[in-house]
């Protein structure tokens, strides 16, 4: 019982805890319906009374036409504190419009003061509600600004109104309460229009002005009229000439008025008073002292980002060229604001394509993002860029090497006309130039005695930096700068007197200390030389024989010789003393630029000649040493023979290229030991069909078996073996037959140049069946000729050894240079349109060139869609040069890689690297230089009984001296070190063997 009466009690406490609880629910649930009855009662309230207020409003707006009826200024403000209490952009777009309107309209009232909306700000008790109600409506402007769209025609109409509203309230002109008596009034108005200035700028009206102008501006065609353009660009001056041109107003004008793309372009186009407002406050000037200092100019950019830093630059240019007087004054300030600008840019330029970088058409892959949206109006912006090495501005910044003259010679003497030849002799070419450049100046060489830490050499120096910047920051216009920097003849040969000048003993000794050195000064002095290397290879490169041998273009031929002389000793010490590569191992832009216009030098003077004997020698560097430092795996010799191997004698590098030939034989058990001997290939030919042959018993032998010993039988139609044993000689005999007949012009495997008859692929050896597969197979001859020393006489076209060498892979690479060694005749006639001063579209050319192919007339042409597209005044430099590389590759480029293809098998392309093309030429045919009897009696050894002082022996070395011609001791030297394949009483000559090592 005791318990039961527990458990009754426990559940009646439970019960009452549970009825408690539901109270307390049932309270809180009528306390939120009470408050949801309040909010919903209050919303209802405020929808009502906002749906009276507009209703109130728009019948202010019917009742009241503009047109007919003047409001008063009352009235307008009354209203327009109703529409601001509940205004919503999307719901009162149209009673906002009206209200513009409204206020618009009571401004242009004729004598009506208490129709004209700003008279409230006469009033004591209204001003302060005024002045707050206008700051509302003009940001409402604002923010209606930044979403119109100027292309859509009723959008621009509201940007019009919008636009009107802000120039009418932040400036007294055209307020005609101030006319007469209001003019007492009109400091207090002015400070009312500073205020409402200043509160808009508080709130982002630069910004706002910097949407409007991009969106109006950046796209194919703009689409802001010249009252818009002329209202937003005077909007976003009033601030800056109010306060006076103050940093801070002038900074977010550069920030979000400056880099509105192309915005100098268009004003100058559509309204160029404004461009007039610009220089009437001497705008430029204050740009430039403000931009000048490096913490401003970093916060401008930083603010910017790359892209829009460009369109900065580009409007600041623009700019410049109108004003050339502030930039001959302001020269060192606007050198030095680009350069920070450009080297901003140039922290985000990246060499290769990433997940972290952004393409852009200026700067290349950008590891910025990139704003797209200016795309449209890149072209303009490059533009602009390009005033930075227009003639104007380039004769400003250089004006202190430009305006000194060179020397001129005091016994002018005539030029003669220049030898069409290819290859002149030397003596006879540099004499000629000497005469015609000696008519001009003296010739340039480093003379030293100007201090470098002079003002002069310092502005120099700076403006080199600026364009040395340009170039490694803006890589896609990257030829044109180079272009408009070559455009003045004068400037380079300036540039280099210049140079020569610099330090107490001329420009080479001081450049060579540079490099030891990581000083400021240095960097820029070396700055200074690299954009003279980069602007004078581009010039070389651009310029055919003609303007460089014989018209001389900005640079004589024995300032060339110095110039070449400067930079292969300057390079030769880089190599030397270890300064090609950074820290990270990549090669340093300077040694790119010195090395890059040296080689154009060195290339150029192997196809035509203007430099001395023994000219890019080097002296002091001793083949034996650098064959020593080559066994000890020294880097820099291996970089002497990668980058500049011309500094060792040809001779030297032949014996090197010997050993590396034999080394390699050596480690694929090639060469006979005393305790193996190598394998040995053994082919059957017929004389017959020694081609055909030899086709199919080598083609498909492997690399190893190609570069082994190979030995030859050759048999008689009838099947009869040929007397002789082949100890080299019948396969050197079977080679040179091969090679004979596969390069006969008569076979339509190879052409024979025009004029020098020299060898190359003919375009129309497709005729063969398997015509590749015989070039792969010629390829391996060949280069089993070079592999075993063996000399062929077969004389390739120029063009075609810098092919098998890679040069033609080079970007400093011209085919129009190469053009003279596969038809002289054509590329005169190819130059004559470079020269023509009339309009070319008149001769009736286009971009296809037709060929008598078999008696068929083809048309190749040299674009897509080439044969509709003319020839003009703006692409005949494409042409000549399209034209130019369709000759020598285009029409063989495929016979070309296959023969490549088969000589890279056995020769490896490192080796023969460090030959020139007339090199590489005489490796493959031997030396045409007249025989040495006296080397020739040393390399020679006697047998079957005779020796030097045999009567027989003397009478063989005195015909040899006195009765024979030269071709005829190159026939004897040929037929002694020749096959021996007939039996011994054959010789003609028993008992001499001749072995020589002086014909390569």
């Amino acid at each position: 019982m005791f318990t039961l009466s527990q458990t009754s009690r426990a559940w009646f406490i439970d019960r009452a805890r549970q009825a408690r609880e539901e109270r307390l629910v049932q309270k809180e649930r009528e306390r939120a319906a009470v408050v949801i009855q309040a909010h919903v009662r209050s919303f209802l309230c405020r929808s009502r009374l906002q749906r009276d207020i507009r209703r109130e409003i728009d019948d202010f707006f019917k009742a009241h036409d503009p047109e007919s009826t003047k409001r008063s200024a009352l009235c307008i403000f009354k209203i327009a504190r109703k529409l601001l209490f509940l205004f919503r952009i999307k719901e009162d777009n149209e009673r906002f419009e009206k209200l513009c309107r409204s206020i618009l309209s009571s401004m242009d009232a004729e004598n009506e003061p208490k129709v004209w909306y700003v008279s409230l700000a006469c009033s004591k008790d209204l001003t302060l509600l005024w002045i707050k109600q206008i700051k509302n409506i003009l940001w409402y402007c604002c923010d209606f600004l930044k979403q119109l769209k100027p292309e859509i025609l009723q959008d621009s109409r509201l940007i019009t109104l919008y636009l009107t509203m802000l120039v009418t309230f932040t400036d007294t002109s055209t307020w005609k309460i101030l006319r007469g008596k209001g003019e007492s009034l009109r400091p207090a108005m002015n400070h009312v229009c500073a205020n409402i200035m200043g509160h808009l700028n508080q709130h982002g009206f630069y910004s706002v002005l910097q949407i409007l102008l991009t969106r109006g501006l950046a796209r194919p065609r703009p689409c802001l009229s010249k009252g818009t353009l002329t209202a937003a660009f005077s909007l976003a001056l009033r601030p800056v000439i109010a306060a006076q041109f103050s940093d801070n107003l002038i900074r977010p004008f550069l920030i979000h008025i400056m880099s509105v793309p192309a915005l100098v372009t268009h004003l100058s186009t559509v309204t160029p008073e404004r461009l007039t407002v610009l220089e009437s406050h001497d705008m430029l000037r204050k740009f430039i002292i403000f931009l000048r200092d490096e913490d401003r100019c970093r916060d401008v950019c930083e603010s910017l980002e790359g892209c829009h830093t460009l369109c900065l630059m580009g409007n600041l240019l623009h700019l410049g060229s109108l004003s050339p007087r502030v930039l001959e004054e302001e020269t060192d300030g606007f050198v030095s604001l680009l350069t920070q600008m450009l080297c901003y840019c140039q922290k985000y330029v990246s060499q290769k394509k990433s997940n972290l970088t952004h393409w852009h058409p200026v700067l290349g892959w950008f590891s910025q993002s990139v704003d797209y949206g200016l795309n449209e109006s890149m072209h303009l912006i490059t533009k602009q860029l390009q005033f930075l090495w227009g003639v104007p501005l380039i004769r400003i910044f250089f004006y202190d090497i430009l305006s000194k003259k060179l020397l001129e010679s005091q016994e002018p003497a005539h030029a003669q006309p220049a030898s069409p030849q290819n290859v002149l002799p030397v003596k006879s070419l540099l004499k000629r130039a000497f005469q015609k450049s000696a008519s001009v100046r003296n010739i340039l060489r480093p003379v030293g005695g100007k201090r470098v830490d002079s003002a002069e050499v310092q502005k120099v120096c700076n403006i080199c930096v600026l364009y040395q910047t340009a170039l490694t920051t803006l890589t896609q216009i990257r030829l044109q700068i180079l272009t408009g920097l070559t455009y003045l003849d004068d400037l380079l040969p300036k540039l280099w007197a210049f140079i020569c000048e610099l330090g107490p003993h001329g420009g080479l000794k001081l450049f060579l200390e540079c490099l030891n050195n990581d000083t400021e000064e240095s960097k820029q002095l070396l700055a200074m030389l690299m954009l003279f290397c980069d602007c004078s290879r581009h010039l070389i490169t651009i310029l055919d024989d003609i303007e460089v041998y014989e018209e001389q273009i900005s640079f004589k031929l024995e300032e060339l010789v110095t110039i070449s002389s400067f930079l292969n000793c300057f390079v030769f010490k880089m190599i030397w003393d270890g300064i090609v590569e950074n820290a990270k191992g990549e090669t340093l832009e300077l040694f790119q630029s010195v090395h890059g216009w040296l080689m154009v030098l060195y290339e150029r003077d192997c196809r035509r000649r203007f430099t001395p004997e023994d000219h890019w020698l080097r002296k002091d560097l001793k083949p034996s040493v650098l064959f020593q430092e080559l066994d000890r795996d020294r880097k820099r010799a291996q970089l002497i023979l990668q980058y500049i191997p011309h500094v060792i004698p040809h001779k030297n590098r032949v014996l090197l290229f010997r050993t590396m030939v034999t080394k390699e034989k050596e480690k694929l058990g090639l060469v006979e030991t005393s305790s193996a001997s190598p394998h040995v290939t053994h082919i059957t030919i017929r004389r017959s069909r020694m081609l055909e042959d030899g086709y199919e018993q080598l083609r498909q032998l492997s690399q190893h078996a190609m570069k082994g010993v190979i030995r030859v039988k050759f048999v008689s139609d009838l099947g009869v073996d040929e007397a002789g044993i082949d100890q080299d000689g019948v396969f050197k005999e079977f080679l040179e037959e091969i090679i004979k007949r596969v390069f006969d012009p008569a076979l339509n495997l190879f052409k024979t140049t025009s004029g020098d008859e020299r060898l190359y692929p003919s375009p129309t050896s497709y005729i063969h069946e398997n015509y590749l597969q015989l070039f792969e197979f010629v390829g391996k001859m060949l280069g089993k000729a070079v592999y075993e020393g063996i000399v062929v006489d077969v004389p390739f076209a120029s063009f075609f050894l810098s092919q098998l060498l890679g040069h033609h892979h080079s970007v400093f690479y011209s085919s129009v240079d190469e053009l003279p060694s596969l038809d002289s005749e054509f590329y005169k006639n190819l130059t004559s349109i470079k020269r023509y001063d009339g309009d070319i579209a008149d001769l009736g050319l286009t971009l296809s060139y037709d060929e008598d192919v078999m008696g068929q007339l083809v048309c190749h042409e040299l674009i897509p869609g080439g044969k509709t597209i003319p020839v003009t005044n703006e692409n005949k430099i494409s042409y000549i040069h399209l034209m130019a590389h369709f000759r020598m590759h285009t029409q063989i480029k495929n016979q070309t890689a296959a023969l490549i293809s088969g000589f890279r098998s056995i020769i490896k392309p490192e080796w023969i690297r460090m030959f020139s093309t007339p090199e590489l030429q005489r490796l493959i045919s031997g030396d045409n230089a007249e025989i040495d009897l006296e080397d020739l009696k040393k390399h020679t050894v006697y047998y079957g009984g005779f020796h030097g002082s045999h009567r027989v022996i003397i009478w063989l070395w005195d015909i040899l001296a006195s009765d024979f011609t030269p071709d005829e001791r190159a026939m004897f030297l040929k037929l002694q070190t020749g096959p021996r394949v007939k039996q011994k009483k054959c010789n003609p000559y028993p008992g001499v063997d001749v072995t020589t090592t002086t014909l390569l």
